[in-house]
């Protein structure tokens, strides 16, 4: 399936350090996702997009760019993306399962100043597109250009951001907030796998497929909600992992980007579906079947509590192997859902010794508080 990548910083950043310099790019994993246990194939050659947001006197929506063309084989992002900057920044290339190739079906999505992307797929799609398209308003109905799961679940969030009595059009100053917005996210996934869960009976199937795999991003300029989700108990949630620190630099040899950590601030926030690089203390695995939320450049990971929630099962990756949504982390630390974070022995960069990764970076918040 797809591949995609998130940055939020305390200031901008060039875009072709996350989209083209590093040796493990977003454009490099579309065409050689030498990371993913994939059955099927190693390429996201079905178009690419990227969305970022300019500064406020530009206006407050997101510019995007997205394309049917391989990302490897387009000059024009070779050419954009050592000249943009930007405090966020989303990346996606595409491996596609639903909607032809065209660029109404490239992510992300955006409606004013909110921006979605998705790497996964929703259970029993046949069946499911008409009663969740009828469940919507005609404004979010209409508002559909193109023939992916993805942009109907996008839908479904506005309607649902909507009937929580919230304008997806209006342009408040801060955002809506992270509150509101993983609100909307949560209350989205479970009127999917409701839709799912009803398939079988409506249809009188016995057997067909009624998991999905939901690694969603929402932004609306502000905060950043991203979410790791399989609708079982028993099956692992395509890979997402996260990365901060107060730099992103070049090492001495070319394409070999690290996070530095001077210190315990989180100055700029990488998600990724695949990490883009290979220093194992960089990154953590964000848990399945979890939020994690950018505000204010704190991070808060919190459980997304429902009938798929299980924090002893044993889960499997065949399922997202099958489906190309698992990799080989260079990592393999999970943040552990807890206020403590884990401690790694502290590696040397060159000269520079790292302080204890990311303790103090996130902020872990029960649902009942915090943001």
């Amino acid at each position: 399936m797809c591949r995609f990548l998130v940055y939020k910083g305390s200031k901008p950043i060039i875009l072709s350090k996350l989209m083209t310099e590093p040796s493990h790019s977003i454009l490099t994993q579309s065409y050689d996702s030498r990371l993913r246990l994939d059955t099927r194939r190693n390429v996201n050659g079905d178009g690419f997009g990227v969305g970022w947001y300019t500064e406020a006197h530009l206006g407050a929506d997101p510019c995007i760019f997205t394309s049917t063309l391989p990302a490897w084989n387009c000059v024009n992002l070779a050419r954009l993306t050592p000249k943009i900057c930007s405090h966020l920044i989303f990346g996606h290339v595409r491996a596609t399962t639903e909607g032809a190739l065209a660029e109404s079906n490239c992510h992300p999505f955006q409606h004013n100043t909110l921006m979605f992307m998705h790497n996964g797929n929703i259970g029993s799609w046949k069946y499911v597109k008409r009663p969740l398209a009828d469940s919507l308003n005609d404004q979010w109905y209409l508002g559909v250009k193109g023939g992916t799961d993805s942009e109907w679940a996008f839908a479904l969030f506005l309607d649902t951001l909507e009937k929580e009595g919230v304008d997806p059009g209006a342009e408040p100053e801060g955002g809506f907030g992270p509150k509101v917005l993983r609100r909307a996210m949560k209350k989205t996934i479970a009127k999917i796998n409701a839709f799912v869960k009803a398939v079988p009976a409506e249809h009188h199937l016995a057997d067909v497929e009624t998991r999905s795999l939901l690694n969603f991003a929402i932004t609306d300029g502000h905060s950043v909600v991203v979410t790791r989700y399989v609708s079982s108990k028993t099956d692992e949630a395509a890979s997402l992992y996260y990365s901060s620190g107060t730099d992103w630099v070049e090492g001495n040899i070319k394409g070999h980007f690290k996070m530095e950590r001077r210190d315990k601030a989180s100055d700029l926030v990488l998600v990724a579906s695949e990490p883009l690089t290979f220093e194992k203390h960089n990154w953590l695995q964000v848990p399945t079947n979890t939020t994690l939320t950018i505000h204010d450049q704190i991070i808060s990971i919190k459980e997304i509590k429902d009938d798929f929630w299980d924090p002893r099962a044993e889960r499997s990756q065949e399922f997202a192997s099958e489906h190309g949504l698992v990799t080989k982390a260079p990592g393999g630390l999970t943040t552990p859902l807890t206020s403590e974070i884990p401690t790694p022995p502290e590696i040397p960069f060159a000269a520079v010794k790292m302080p204890s990764l990311l303790k103090g970076a996130l902020t872990e918040v029960d649902s009942a508080g915090g943001f």
